[in-house]
């Protein structure tokens, strides 16, 4: 069989940068962590995350499970965080480095429902489905690194890891997994990663796989997603923790409260982790909702919505610790306009606000319906945002002002070697303003289903070694044992 050779990453990194918040904004919002975090506290239904936070100065009722953390050892341990890391990869050229220049964007995770890309079939979502993906976000050079879009549902007692051997066999690309919960889970998981990396100090320096665990709001934490973060943070792998608040439902009805209570909820995390392992790699992810308030959906997307993910990234970056941002994520049904237009404002406010990473690529309908094509459409929208982040040449090659004098009134450019040249290094869709043969354009949704069948037929990267393959297996069936 023949390999294909994974694309060189395409990161955006930005010329120019904004900011959202004022820094006495940032002061407010920073005030409101810390009083929410020592007056109100947050639920933790873990007994060791309850003995490591009373053992660190937090005021803990072990029979409520109501943990309460003065401002000052919230400043404290969070100044041992680190502000950047490398997030490593089966191959060293795909190495993630945070430090604080480039963007890199992943795909979205746990949806539970596919539509086929050759019968378009709606059905549950399989194992298949994690390895189709993840051979076309190694073919992708805009997908940083790989989250199991989908969910294995043909094996739901061992399903986290079933995806994670998916993934690790079908791209050289970082993993996140959102879906390693409990600290048995987790010792299977960070066994897989050790196959990977080869050595323990490689998994330390070069982790080809993170975690991320999701808050529950308002104001708690989930018992075994802090076992798990605990058990990954031991090992040397980077942990992050998201918070979904959703204004209106599970937070306040102000888009300043929503945003100081998931702030609240997704420090709380760090403290513990900063407290367990100092120095250990984390990051900040606060990905809010607004409920509808005529159904009281979720409503990833909204006319309001979209800033929240910017002021996620600058709260993560006051901690002084990297972020995970929302892009991407659209509540629309099916691939087309409102899915982009839900998708482009966000990628670019996120990436001016100086995000490391972000993901939610490829998912549709609150991130729950896997297009496969819709990866392919998600890439055209994320070149577009990293051109217009490059800014503008305005040096003296890219003024031309010696080719405009030479041409002069009425002359012609077409025929100059400048011209020519420059042409050539200009990039275009490959997804828009494509001809038929007679003529008329294509529509970018057919020919994205072509690209991503072309992917699917073509591309197979790099091979993990067979002894790789044989030990991913043989840890499967003891976890298949001991789950099943």
């Amino acid at each position: 069989m023949t390999y294909s050779e994974t694309p060189q990453l395409q990161p955006i990194t930005p010329a120019y940068h904004l900011r959202i918040l004022s820094d006495e904004q940032l002061g407010q919002f920073k005030s409101a962590t810390l009083e929410i975090l020592q007056e109100a506290g947050i639920y933790c239904p873990s007994e060791r995350a309850l003995q490591i936070y009373a053992s660190h100065g937090a005021q803990v009722d072990f029979n409520t499970k109501l943990v309460k953390i003065p401002a000052d050892v919230v400043l404290h341990v969070l100044a041992q965080a680190p502000r950047g890391y490398t997030m490593g990869a089966r191959s060293p050229a795909h190495d993630l480095h945070l430090n604080g220049t480039s963007f890199f964007c992943a795909t979205d995770g746990c949806g539970v429902e596919v539509v086929d890309l050759i019968t378009r079939e709606r059905r549950p979502s399989h194992k298949e489905d994690i390895a189709q993906t993840a051979r076309l976000a190694d073919a992708l050079p805009t997908i940083g690194f790989y989250w199991p879009v989908v969910s294995a549902q043909d094996f739901p007692r061992t399903a986290p890891l079933q995806e994670l051997e998916a993934a690790f066999t079908n791209t050289v690309k970082h993993i996140q997994s959102e879906t390693v919960m409990g600290a048995k889970m987790a010792d299977y998981a960070v066994e897989m990663a050790q196959v990977i990396a080869g050595d323990i100090a490689s998994l330390r320096t070069r982790p080809p796989l993170s975690l991320l665990v999701c808050c529950i709001s308002p104001l708690a934490q989930d018992h075994d997603g802090l076992e798990s973060a605990l058990t990954f943070a031991e090992a040397g792998l980077p942990v992050g923790f998201m918070s979904m608040v959703s204004c209106g439902s599970t937070a306040p009805s102000t888009l300043a409260g929503t945003l100081a209570q998931g702030d609240a909820e997704i420090v709380s995390a760090l403290v513990l982790i900063q407290m367990a392992h100092p120095g250990a790699p984390v990051f900040h992810s606060l990905m809010p909702g607004i409920m509808h308030p005529h159904s009281g959906a979720f409503l990833t997307t909204a006319w309001e919505g979209e800033l929240l993910y910017g002021v996620g990234v600058e709260l993560a970056h006051q901690w002084g610790v990297p972020t995970l941002a929302g892009v991407y994520g659209t509540d629309a049904p099916a691939p087309g306009w409102q899915a982009a237009e839900e998708s482009a404002t966000a990628l670019m406010l996120c990436v001016l606000a100086g995000a490391e990473t972000g993901s939610g690529m490829g998912l549709l309908d609150t991130c729950t319906l896997l297009y496969p094509e819709q990866l392919v459409l998600d890439s055209d929208i994320y070149q577009r945002v990293r051109f217009d982040a490059q800014g503008l040449d305005t040096s003296p090659s890219g003024l031309a002002l010696d080719i405009i004098k030479g041409v002069g009134p009425r002359g012609q450019f077409l025929r100059h070697r400048h011209t020519r040249d420059n042409l050539r290094r200009r990039a275009y869709s490959d997804l828009t303003g494509q001809a038929t043969p007679a003529g008329d354009l294509r529509d970018p949704l057919e020919v994205a289903r072509e690209k991503a069948e072309g992917i699917l037929k073509h591309h197979r990267p790099e091979p993990l070694p067979e002894s790789k393959r044989k030990e991913l297996k043989r840890i499967l069936s003891e976890a298949e044992k001991e789950f099943g």
